[in-house]
C-alpha cells in the first residue's frame, strides 16, 4: 500500500463518516431518522472538525484522538464520535505511513506508548460517553500509568473498540470490511457491514448504558431482521430496517459501537481501495 498524503487520509476519513450517516442503520443516527436527541447536522460538523487531526501529518495516535475530539466537542456540543475517533487514528497513521495495511496497523498498535494513553485518557473523560465509569485500573480521569493498548487490554473483555486494539482490528477484517467489498460503498452494502456487527457483536455501548442483557437482546433481533432481509424489494427492506430503528428509538437503545466499527470499516475500505488505484 502506498503512503497517504494527510489532506488524501483527511478525505476518506470525511467520507466515511458522511456515508455512515446516509445508510439506515436501525437505532442510530442517519439521514432517515434523527434519534437520542442529535440530528445528522452535528455528526457532519464533527467529523469536518476532526478530519484536520485526524490527519495531521506526523502525530502520534494520541495526539491526534485528543485533538479530534476536542475539534468535535466544540463544533457539536456533545460526544457524537469518540469511538469513531479512537478507531481511526491508528487507521490514519497507518495509512500515512505505507506498506500493507493490516501488516502495518500490527506495527502502530505495538508502538502505543504512556504519551498516547494520557492524550486518549484526556479526550475519553472530555467526551463521557454514556456509561462511563471510575476503574480501578488505568482510570481515564487519572494520569496515565500504562500504555494505550495495555490499557485497551484492560476493557477488551467488555468493549468492542478496546478489543480491536488487542486483536489488530479482528473483527473488522472479518466483518465490516468483508461486507463492503466487490463493489461501490453504496448504502446497502453500508446498512450490512452495520449488521455485520450488530447480529455478531453486542453492542458495547448499549451493554454499558443498560446492560449484557439488554445488548444480547438487541443482538438476536438483529440477527433474526437480517436473516429475514434476503429476498426482499428494496423498499420492503427500507420498512424493515425503519421498523427496527423505531423501535430501538423508542427503548432508547443506541448501537453506536456498531456505528463506530461500521465508520472504521469504511475508512479501511477506502484506504484499501485508492491505495490499489
Amino acid at each position: 500500500m502506498r503512503a497517504f498524503a494527510p489532506a488524501e487520509v483527511a478525505e476518506a476519513f470525511s467520507a466515511a463518516c458522511l456515508a455512515e450517516l446516509s445508510a439506515l442503520k436501525p437505532g442510530n443516527v442517519h439521514v432517515f431518522a434523527a434519534g437520542h436527541g442529535m440530528e445528522t447536522t452535528q455528526f457532519e460538523a464533527a467529523a469536518a472538525a476532526a478530519a484536520p487531526a485526524i490527519a495531521r501529518a506526523g502525530a502520534s495516535v494520541g495526539a491526534r484522538v485528543l485533538a479530534a475530539v476536542e475539534a468535535s466537542l466544540a463544533v457539536a456540543g456533545c460526544n457524537t464520535n469518540l469511538g469513531i475517533i479512537l478507531l481511526c487514528a491508528p487507521l490514519a497513521v497507518t495509512a500515512e505511513g505505507g506498506g500493507p495495511l493490516r501488516d502495518q496497523l500490527v506495527r502502530v498498535l505495538d508502538g502505543l506508548n504512556l504519551a498516547d494513553a494520557g492524550n486518549a485518557f484526556h479526550a475519553i473523560a472530555a467526551a463521557s460517553p454514556g456509561g462511563l465509569g471510575a476503574s480501578a485500573e488505568a482510570d481515564v480521569r487519572a494520569p496515565a500509568s500504562i500504555t494505550l493498548r495495555e490499557a485497551m487490554a484492560l476493557a477488551a473483555d467488555r468493549d468492542a473498540i478496546a478489543r480491536q486494539y488487542v486483536t489488530g482490528y479482528a473483527d473488522l477484517f472479518a466483518l465490516g470490511v468483508p461486507a463492503l467489498a466487490g463493489g461501490p460503498l453504496e448504502r446497502r452494502r453500508i446498512e450490512d457491514a452495520y449488521l455485520a456487527f450488530l447480529a455478531t457483536l453486542p453492542d458495547s455501548h448499549i451493554a454499558r448504558k443498560f446492560g449484557a442483557e439488554h445488548a444480547e437482546v438487541v443482538r438476536q433481533e438483529a440477527m433474526a431482521l437480517r436473516g429475514g432481509l434476503s429476498g426482499l424489494s428494496p423498499g420492503e427492506r427500507h420498512d424493515a430496517l425503519l421498523a427496527f430503528d423505531t423501535s430501538l428509538k423508542a427503548r432508547g437503545l443506541n448501537p453506536g459501537t456498531s456505528a463506530d466499527l461500521t465508520v472504521a470499516s469504511i475508512f479501511a475500505a477506502l484506504i484499501e481501495q485508492q491505495a490499489r488505484g
